[in-house]
């Protein structure tokens, strides 16, 4: 694996009766596990692997609240607020620092949409700045080309996947909750009709709420359990560089990289946008609800491929007993192939940015999987069909910036309290009964 995490200590004993089992060691898990604990639940924590080692531990470690969909603006303006709170509260580094995230582009039709969004983005309370073309350069010091302008948002910031969900988790063991690692969660225990909790490879654990917050592998133990949950897993390439000039304290995204800076002295790179689907049974059953959004958006940032992925993995089909091994064992960590050569373009057109990051060596190259939904808001719904189980899926690049806050409304959805904010459009129905979202607003 070329990514390493933090560790995370295991409980001893798995326990028998819980409040909330939550299926999932990545950030959208902890946080939810972390939220509910904090609320006073007993909680158990259950990942198949360890504590993010899969995307929460392999993303670009940006906390943006920047160009979010305003439907998960409010929920990123919360998050950033936990950003801020967590460190001290578990007393525990995340790696957050709020050093704002920059934006330029040399086309002017960008800066009208950002100024669109930006009008729209102050009625919930956020404000960021338009840049010209003077302060798009002086924001990106030493860069090589002439902005026509940019776009600044100086309460976001960046924190390291390597540390945040881990630190969260030990934070949780510290509440009374349990952790459990290379401890996959077989399938749930339904009882007339409901959920009664989840049965893991080691024992059956009750629980009165199971929420689901596998990432990659939701859409697979979902469909055991007869729910249509429309995901595809788009493999997002980056990589970690030698130790570097400070050419921005934050984030920066120009129209050809991605860049964030890291607590160790280098950069996480990466390309704006740019996938490969690794064509799989699951992800071609929903591929008529993501043909507006690939026709839209996609068309020209992803690239397709057959291979393993359409015979084992999270996308497969095929059943297992809850006796029996489950697809979650046989693939303890999901550690997709890296696009190479995406990669050295990406480095070569960073030092063509940036003459003073000539020098600069590509230290580390891995890939993940980012579970994504047609129309790229995340799944944090209760399953009409199956009372008990609450899904939190489909964050589409999105989810650790914005868990600490999707955290927060998942423990008040599963424990019964006043949400957070409007839940309505992250209502898993929306795929199938065609409704027309509600604008949210921050509470």
């Amino acid at each position: 694996m070329p990514i390493q995490v933090d560790p995370v200590p295991d409980s001893p004993e798995l326990p028998e009766v819980v409040d909330f089992a939550v299926i999932g060691g990545g950030i959208i898990g902890v946080c939810s596990a972390y939220e509910l604990a904090r609320k006073g639940h007993t909680v158990a924590l259950f990942e198949k692997g360890v504590v993010a080692g899969e995307q929460s531990g392999r993303n670009w470690g940006w906390c943006r609240q920047q160009n979010r969909h305003m439907f998960e603006l409010p929920m990123a303006m919360h998050a950033l607020r936990r950003w801020g709170e967590l460190a001290k509260e578990i007393g525990e580094d995340t790696g957050f620092r709020r050093e704002g995230i920059v934006y330029t582009t040399t086309k002017e039709e960008d800066i009208e949409k950002w100024r669109a969004w930006e009008k729209e983005a102050r009625q919930l309370g956020f404000v960021s700045h338009i840049l010209d073309a003077d302060e798009a350069k002086a924001r990106s010091p030493g860069t090589t080309t002439d902005w026509v302008g940019g776009l600044y948002s100086p309460d976001d910031g960046r924190a390291e996947p390597s540390m945040a969900a881990p630190a969260i988790a030990r934070g949780l063991l510290k509440l009374g909750g349990s952790v459990h690692q290379n401890c996959a969660v077989r399938g749930l225990d339904i009882e007339g009709g409901r959920v009664r909790g989840v049965y893991t490879e080691r024992s059956r654990v009750r629980a009165k709420t199971v929420i689901g917050a596998g990432g990659a592998w939701s859409a697979r133990l979902c469909r055991r359990h007869g729910i249509g949950l429309p995901v595809a897993n788009v493999v997002g390439t980056a990589f970690r560089t030698s130790a570097a000039a400070e050419v921005t304290p934050g984030c920066l995204t120009t129209p050809t990289v991605a860049m964030r800076r890291r607590l160790d002295g280098g950069y996480t790179l990466a390309v704006p946008g740019r996938g490969r689907i690794d064509l799989a049974p699951l992800g071609l059953r929903y591929a008529s609800k993501f043909y507006a959004a690939y026709q839209r958006k996609l068309k020209k940032k992803l690239t397709y491929r057959l291979g393993k992925p359409f015979f084992s993995g999270p996308e497969a089909l095929g059943s297992w007993s809850l006796e029996g091994v489950s697809p979650f064992e046989k693939e303890r960590i999901l550690d997709p192939k890296p696009d190479a050569g995406l990669a050295r373009d990406t480095l070569a057109a960073c030092q063509k940015e940036y003459p003073e990051l000539a020098d600069i060596k590509m230290a580390a190259l891995w890939a993940g999987a980012i579970d994504t939904t047609p129309d790229l808001i995340p799944v944090i719904s209760p399953v009409d069909t199956l009372p008990g189980f609450i899904i939190a899926s489909g964050f589409s690049g999105h989810g650790f910036g914005i868990g600490p806050g999707a955290g927060r409304l998942i423990a008040d959805m599963a424990a019964g309290d006043e949400p957070l904010l409007e839940a309505s459009p992250y209502r898993l129905d929306r795929f199938y009964d065609g409704t027309k979202l509600k604008q949210p607003e921050l509470m």
